[in-house]
């Protein structure tokens, strides 16, 4: 397994080969070993690869077994999953793209083919109505057990993903550089939050620094990863656009957000609106109807939650139940602990499904 996996990732550090002729030269080997065994009079012939490209796989076949052979022991020690395109668990949405990539780095423990996916995008600038209309209608959407998807930017992704994690859904956060760093640095709390409910996923290797050149490829892969894009906020251009265009090539569906007529961060929705490459969305259930997504069944209730509650969770637990919802700060007080106490035990509640957060800071039972 370890010499498949090296000969998979050296297929990364040949340069000038990229996804199509990583493709075409696994179609035409047979498998990935085979590739850095075929001799350079027949990487020239082979049908569909330029001759640059048979010629770096010559040249540069050794130096990209040993950079894949540091790799392998970088997703070893820090516990990575890779997923290679021809394995089952790969996210099969993006496996139907035409350039999808051959393989992702998944740190967490999210499934990647979740039964229903929204990828949530807008502006790094977004302001306080946007980050509310985003707040609410992910919040709304809980009850359907939607996977979200972003980027970790700043503004719209950032906002996605931390009420993804509040209401207790799933949610995957694509990168643009590789797994030993984060970018940017002030997301790395919410970061390490999604491994339990979500995941970190980039197509990048270890050293990759977040380029300007790479999001565009980013945005590429949560473009595909998902059924439907939403597009809370955005000028007339940037990443937001670029992914919503891609995901009308994909042939996913496309949702918009529409703003005030002279607000230049609600322009670029109100553009795709106009061209009919996006259906208005003013609520949850405009997306919900659209895509004919079904609520998840109901769980059955949990009283008890012994033996692996503490103390702590089964007292907020046991309030909870008796009042059937309140806010937070009311749980605090009848709790008699801080709020850094009682913030820190709602969230390993919500990550379990145990209780759910609510529109208004409120709580209820799971």
């Amino acid at each position: 397994m370890d010499a498949q996996w090296i000969h998979r990732l050296a297929l990364l550090f040949i340069p000038g080969v990229g996804v199509q002729s990583a493709k075409i030269l696994l179609a035409y080997a047979g498998g990935e070993d085979a590739i850095f065994h075929i001799s350079k009079k027949e990487l020239l012939k082979m049908p569909g690869l330029s001759t640059a490209a048979a010629r770096s796989v010559w040249q540069h076949k050794d130096e990209a077994l040993d950079r894949a052979a540091r790799e392998w022991k970088f997703i070893r020690t820090k516990e990575i999953r890779p997923v290679f395109f021809t394995d089952a668990d790969f996210p099969s949405r993006l496996r139907h793209t035409p350039d999808g990539p051959i393989l992702l780095f998944v740190e967490g423990n999210a499934e990647l083919n979740p039964s229903k996916a929204l990828a949530v995008v807008g502006s790094r600038k977004a302001n306080a109505y946007g980050l509310s209309l985003c707040e609410q209608i992910i919040t709304d959407l809980a009850a359907h057990d939607v996977c979200i998807v972003s980027g970790l930017a700043y503004g719209m992704d950032i906002m996605a993903h931390r009420t993804a994690l509040a209401t207790g859904l799933p949610t995957l956060g694509v990168l643009g550089h590789g797994l030993d760093r984060m970018y940017p640095g002030q997301h790395a709390q919410i970061a390490e939050k999604m491994k339990t409910n979500g995941a970190l996923i980039t197509e990048f290797a270890s050293g990759t620094q977040p380029d300007r050149e790479n999001f565009p490829r980013r945005n590429r892969i949560v473009a595909g990863m998902v059924d439907a894009l939403l597009v809370v906020q955005t000028a007339t251009s940037g990443g937001s656009l670029i992914t919503a265009s891609l995901a009308m090539d994909y042939n996913r569906d496309v949702f918009a957000v529409p703003g005030h007529v002279h607000d230049p961060y609600s322009a670029g929705c109100h553009a795709l609106i106009k061209s009919n490459k996006a259906a208005l969305v003013e609520s949850a259930e405009d997306i919900i109807h659209a895509m004919n997504w079904q609520p998840k069944k109901p769980a059955s209730i949990q009283t008890e939650c012994f033996p692996v509650c503490t103390d702590d969770e089964q007292a907020l637990l046991d309030i909870l139940r008796s009042h059937g919802e309140l806010p937070i700060d009311e749980l605090g007080a009848g709790l008699k602990w801080t709020p850094a106490r009682t913030s820190s035990v709602l969230l390993q509640l919500e990550f379990r499904g145990l209780v759910k957060a609510l529109p208004g800071k409120r709580y209820r039972p799971g």
